[in-house]
């Protein structure tokens, strides 16, 4: 684990309950009431990763391949609820929001999106293809000192998804990545708010070092496939697709 203040908090959480492979479809926790899970006939497979590691163009590559398998295919990912979805993405541009409260308003996005997007689509059988999902969200409040206990509670009602790839890319490629498409680094996920450095670049090396360092951490609890984002965006379209093609041919 990261040697941060805030993961020090972390190394002293409990140890976890490791959660049993799917079966069929059930919630990490407590759940939403109401919903119907024998109902629920498509898969959701989710995509994890840091900026730049190559989730928008794997989805993008995905889509483009189940579609032409003829899957109908749904995409959800974070800041995309019709609810706050707006209102998130303002806020944190004034870089003012407490842990806490940034985590409920991403929280509550998730969770608008859970009962709008996902679970109507898994019951029309469609493959929901999620742009990262709770184990995001999960390592970021983790790093920043929330208790685990707590977001596991907070994400309860999260389905358990079918498949979960987490693309590892090293922190210096990732910068030199992020460098190339958008000439600058983001706030927040630079990790400014942890003061782990006055300077944004050294900020994210070290922010990206510990959530790597913490999402191999959650994979304790929360299953996850890691495939090597450092190689060739083709060579790693080839092993989603042969990992997903078994997936669904299990069916």
């Amino acid at each position: 684990m990261p040697t941060s203040r805030s993961s020090r908090r972390t190394a002293k959480s409990p140890e976890p309950v490791p959660i049993p492979p799917v079966t069929q479809p059930h919630f990490y926790g407590h759940g939403l009431p109401g919903v119907e899970l024998e109902k629920l006939n498509g898969k959701l497979i989710v995509i994890e990763g840091a900026d730049g590691s190559g989730r928008s163009t794997q989805i993008a590559q995905l889509v483009k391949w189940l579609e032409g398998a003829g899957h109908a295919t749904v995409q959800v990912g974070l800041k995309r609820s019709n609810l706050v979805s707006e209102e998130l993405e303002q806020a944190q541009h004034g870089n003012i929001l407490s842990h806490r409260t940034l985590s409920l308003f991403y929280a509550t996005d998730f969770a608008d999106q859970l009962e709008h997007s996902i679970l109507p689509s898994l019951r029309a059988g469609q493959i929901v293809l999620a742009d990262r999902y709770i184990h995001t969200l999960m390592a970021r409040d983790w790093v920043r000192g929330m208790d685990l206990d707590w977001l596991r509670n907070l994400y309860g009602i999260a389905l358990v998804p079918d498949a979960v790839f987490y693309l590892e890319v090293s922190p210096e490629e990732l910068v030199q990545r992020v460098f190339a498409k958008k000439q600058v680094l983001d706030y927040w996920e630079s990790g400014m708010d942890l003061g782990l450095s006055r300077d944004m670049f050294d900020s994210f090396l070290k922010y990206q070092t510990m959530m790597k360092a913490t999402f191999l951490k959650l994979q304790e609890t929360y299953p996850l496939t890691v495939i090597n984002g450092g190689q060739a965006p083709q060579a790693v379209t080839k092993e989603l697709q042969t990992r997903i093609e078994s997936l669904l041919s299990a069916v």
